[in-house]
């Protein structure tokens, strides 16, 4: 049975292959929070130097409507992949994933609702 922090370390690595493999880049920074039966994953440096450029170079909220719009339906279609590497980890069923991503820091967040709490080993407090 594996503890919170190596469930939520599982996460990282899963999510961070994902992105690599899936959108040819990955963040800078990743980090995942268990809540419960919440999994939020935090992505840090995830925008590509052709999507920043995309943002500053079209007028008012073009360019951040059509970068979200583009990484909406990339996760969506990758949706089944990541839902199934979540599950493995956590052993337990996903009910609803819930993205956005920000153009203007590059940070993308991810939540998972999943059905029940998973259950992990508690670590001795120091």
């Amino acid at each position: 049975m594996k503890s919170q922090g190596e469930i939520e370390s599982a996460i990282c690595e899963g999510i961070g292959r994902f992105e690599q493999e899936y959108m040819g880049r990955g963040p800078k920074n990743i980090n995942a929070f268990l809540i419960d039966d919440l999994l939020v994953v935090r992505l840090q440096g995830v925008l590509t130097a052709a999507e920043q450029h995309l943002v500053k170079k079209f007028p008012t909220d073009k360019g951040r409507d059509l970068l979200k719009q583009v990484r909406c339906h990339l996760v969506e279609t990758a949706r089944p992949m990541m839902e199934a590497m979540v599950q493995e980890v956590t052993g337990v069923q996903i009910v609803s994933l819930h993205h956005d991503i920000s153009t203007t820091t590059g940070e993308e967040i991810v939540v998972f609702t999943l059905a029940e709490s998973p259950i992990f080993r508690e670590t001795k407090k120091r």
